[in-house]
């Protein structure tokens, strides 16, 4: 999309989204920088998964993405928005014809905004978000259809945080989450589409639509991206605004915890038995102390490296000190997880981390020895509730049920297909 043209049309439709500006020259760039507040998203026009998007923390970094994204998208507009920290990312999907939405579905990220929408774990039917913010993206969506006219399919994105919502993008094409919404709501939305598009009906495929609140009601999917990082030596395995997984798997469970741990051991992560070792900078040590604790309560034993042992010493939490990856003094995390000696490892790195090369080093060799490896606050915390459930029993999945085993089980009210409609 041209990304200035989309942000003028938000504009005149009254909705909210980031501030931003045009790239017009680099002077003009880091003023707006200094004005709004670092950090800033760099977005460059008709890229795919994010291509040369990135978020900026200072002036130099600024810079050097300037260049990049101009490079990447010569001929057509770079915006700059303020990155909103702490956002919750939810997504609209649907279809449309004339303008008038025909059937959607809103589905929300457990990480939150700053992952690319191909990389994150996504949620359905939601689970955090108010009904507030739901009706003012049922809002806008109507709104930002009816202004392009849409007809087939699209995804909006959003971001949610205390009482604004705001407008990210808008693609006019089927998302890469359609198949996960089509086989978790009960109906094929790519059908629907292509059926708006050369005219045909669509009434008696019972879509959901505009205020639809109740499928499902009786199971959550949730769906959890691949990555290849292993086929990719020296690649950073870390989440960001520009895509990097390569597959995705989705679960269904009777509620989101039970969805989630499925969704996370389809794609080849192993649960932790014994050790697990965490770095954690200080803007996160009290977010995730809570969690933490519930690691020490369910057994596990925590070790810690220098900036995080203190605090979880200082809280009460029993960890053992390990030593940076770079350092010659042992025990070492990088030796640890080379050894086999840690079971799953947790780096959560933020803007503010000042060991750049021992995380890297800690996450790379957690991947080259294939050990679990975490590196979001938001998936972590889900990870750990997940966890405790399934070893107090609340959890299964070895015995894991189907998505016909949840239809077999709904009553003739709460079901929306008839047997013989897609499944």
């Amino acid at each position: 999309e041209d990304r200035e043209k989309f942000s003028r049309i938000i504009d005149d439709l009254g909705l909210q989204q980031a501030e931003w500006k045009e790239l017009l020259d680099m002077s003009s760039a880091l003023r707006f920088a200094d004005k709004v507040g670092y950090p800033v998203l760099v977005r460059p026009s008709y890229v795919l998964s994010g291509a040369a998007m990135n978020v900026a923390y200072n002036a130099e970094r600024l810079a050097e993405y300037l260049f990049e994204a101009t490079g990447v998208s010569p001929d057509h507009p770079v915006v700059i928005s303020k990155f909103i920290t702490g956002g919750r990312e939810i997504e609209m999907d649907g279809i449309a014809k004339d303008g008038v939405v025909m059937g959607c579905a809103i589905h929300e990220h457990v990480e939150n905004a700053g992952v690319h929408s191909g990389d994150a774990t996504l949620m359905l039917p939601t689970q955090t978000v108010s009904e507030y913010v739901l009706a003012r993206i049922e809002d806008a969506t109507k709104k930002i259809v009816e202004k392009l006219e849409i007809t087939g399919p699209f995804n909006i994105q959003f971001i949610a945080k205390e009482s604004d919502v705001l407008v990210i993008e808008c693609n006019l094409r089927a998302s890469r989450s359609f198949p996960f919404i089509s086989k978790t709501m009960g109906v094929d939305f790519i059908e629907a589409a292509s059926k708006l598009m050369v005219g045909a009906s669509v009434t008696d495929m019972n879509l959901p639509n505009i205020g639809t609140r109740n499928r499902p009601s009786k199971y959550v999917g949730v769906k959890a991206p691949m990555f290849s990082f292993t086929r990719l030596g020296g690649a950073d395995p870390i989440l960001g605004v520009e895509m990097a997984s390569t597959g995705e798997v989705a679960c269904f469970g009777v509620d989101v915890h039970e969805a989630f741990l499925k969704a996370l051991v389809s794609t080849g992560f192993k649960l932790p038995e014994k050790s697990i070792a965490l770095t954690v900078p200080r803007d996160l040590l009290e977010e995730v102390v809570h969690h933490v604790w519930i690691l020490h309560e369910m057994g596990y034993e925590l070790m810690c490296t220098a900036e995080t042992h203190p605090f979880m010493v200082a809280k009460g939490i029993p960890c053992t000190l390990v030593h940076y990856a770079d350092s010659e003094l042992l025990p070492n995390i990088r030796t640890l997880i080379s050894n086999n000696h840690v079971d799953l490892v947790v780096n959560l790195p933020t803007s503010s981390s000042t060991e750049l090369k021992n995380n890297f080093l800690t996450r790379r060799t957690a991947v080259d020895f294939g050990v679990p490896l975490l590196t979001n606050a938001q998936l972590f915390k889900m990870f750990v509730e997940s966890l405790r459930k399934h070893k107090e029993g609340k959890v299964q999945f070895t015995r894991g049920a189907s998505l016909f085993d949840y239809y077999e089980r709904e009553a003739p009210s709460d079901s929306w297909t008839s047997p013989t409609e897609f499944h």
